[in-house]
């Protein structure tokens, strides 16, 4: 055997050490998104709707698609099985802290609007880095 085929029978998959971060940051992602969105399904419409000035049923909407983005992040990489979701989970989850800056920006002040934007990028990275970079094999 040569040694350029030893050394590629040794060779890390592609993005190995950015697999790693991608996969660390999925995994604080999904705990952030599952936490959010079970804590708006299980706090009052009522009182969430007084609290933000949004509608209710809106709110109940987002947590729903928290939660069901979370799972976006993890499942399809744990378990194989369409694999391209994940991207598409981090890019809505994108969309939702976009909105999420805009309204702590708006209605609360500018430093609110910092830790959504850095959840938000973080998403984006995970999108890019999932769809481009290090994508999961099925």
């Amino acid at each position: 055997m040569s040694s350029v085929a030893t050394a590629e029978a040794h060779a890390k998959p592609a993005g190995g050490k950015l697999n790693v971060v991608l996969w660390i940051i999925q995994a604080l992602l999904a705990l952030l998104f599952l936490f959010a969105g079970v804590v708006k399904l299980v706090i009052p419409m009522a009182a969430m709707a007084k609290q933000t000035g949004l509608p209710g049923e809106f709110l109940r909407f987002i947590a729903v698609c928290e939660v069901l983005g979370a799972l976006g992040l993890l499942l399809p990489g744990i378990l194989r099985i369409k694999t391209s979701l994940t991207p598409l989970a981090a890019s809505g989850l994108v969309i939702i802290m976009i909105g999420a800056t805009w309204i702590s920006v708006v209605h609360v002040s500018v430093p609110a609007g910092f830790f959504p934007f850095i959840v938000g990028v973080l998403a984006a990275f995970v999108a890019y880095g999932r769809a481009k970079i290090a994508p999961l094999r099925q």
